[in-house]
């Protein structure tokens, strides 16, 4: 499958989608977590799943992928469909968690789990924890990237930006067809957003991240660390939220817009202001990784970058 062939695929499968969502009244309504101030139709993350999904096969077909990332990844269809479902249904909690977890253990299973941890002065090798803490991290970059999903381009712009790095750093066709497919659905869903990606697209692109951290650290263990710091904007956004409700005794389940990329739309930033701003935020942390050559002291550096990234969204709009 040609890359202009995927790209084709995902804007008209969007297009289409939109229509279909706008015809069939399947929009995502205002309420109290919303970034966005009128009913729009959702479901967009459909069109990247099928080009993404249909590449894939055409990888696997022409051998120009591991077969242990492939079935890996496939098991991101399970996903796509009972989150499309929970986005027209509104499934329980329960169902939602159990998909999750059992992709996660699936996703393990054809990784071979987690070799090791190099954390820099010691590693750790045990295979009960290390599965542990691998599970875990797949079910968290699952639905961190769906709770970051909330304005117009930004899950969208930061898988971009992912995949690039990713065939950058590491080479892969696979992460050009990702970018693709994502480029084609963001094309709908730049400021102003004619269509939401919904959980079938944020849950899988959360999924992806989590699988390719893995697979590629069992290939070298600095690797983790590389993908967990090009995943900053967002896992260091949604833990450290996390962090802060949990101090302010706050329900964690209660809806919320206490991301600092909700913050600063509140500020009176536009969708496209901050989606530019977190564009140069990750261009930052991937120069961190090219001009320093130890990856522990540029996890370092970019820990503080974040953290005062933080702090300047505070100024703005501090965190109540």
């Amino acid at each position: 499958m040609s890359y202009l062939i995927v790209f084709v695929c995902s804007f008209f499968a969007t297009y289409l989608i939109k229509n279909y969502a706008i015809k069939n009244a399947l929009v995502a309504e205002v309420n109290e977590r919303s970034s966005h101030t009128v009913a729009t139709p959702h479901g967009g993350g459909i069109a990247i799943a099928i080009t993404w999904f249909g590449a894939l096969f055409s990888l696997h077909v022409s051998d120009k992928i591991d077969e242990k990332l492939f079935y890996a990844l496939l098991l991101g269809s399970i996903l796509s469909v009972v989150s499309y479902l929970d986005d027209l249904f509104e499934l329980s909690p329960k169902i939602r968690l159990f998909t999750q977890s059992g992709v996660a253990l699936g996703a393990l299973f054809f990784l071979g789990g987690l070799v090791k941890i190099d954390f820099g002065i010691f590693e750790l090798t045990n295979p009960f924890l290390l599965n542990i803490f691998a599970f875990f991290l797949i079910v968290w970059f699952i639905n961190l990237y769906n709770f970051l999903d909330g304005i117009d381009g930004y899950a969208g712009s930061e898988a971009i930006f992912l995949a690039i790095a990713g065939f950058l750093l590491f080479g892969g066709e696979h992460f050009l067809f990702l970018a693709l497919a994502v480029l084609g659905f963001l094309v709908w869903n730049w400021q102003k957003a004619k269509i939401f990606m919904g959980d079938v697209g944020s849950t899988l692109l959360g999924f992806n991240i989590a699988v390719f951290t893995l697979y590629y650290a069992n290939k070298a263990s600095e690797n983790l660390w590389i993908w967990i710091l090009l995943f900053g904007v967002f896992w260091f956004d949604a833990t450290l939220t996390l962090f802060r409700r949990f101090k302010n005794k706050e329900k964690l389940s209660q809806a919320h817009r206490k991301h600092a990329y909700q913050r600063l739309t509140q500020s009176g930033w536009s969708h496209q202001k901050v989606v530019l701003f977190s564009v140069l935020v990750n261009f930052i942390l991937f120069a961190s990784l090219y001009f320093i050559s130890n990856v522990f002291l540029a996890f370092g550096i970019s820990l503080i970058f974040l953290y005062s990234v933080v702090r300047f969204v505070d100024t703005k709009k501090g965190f109540q």
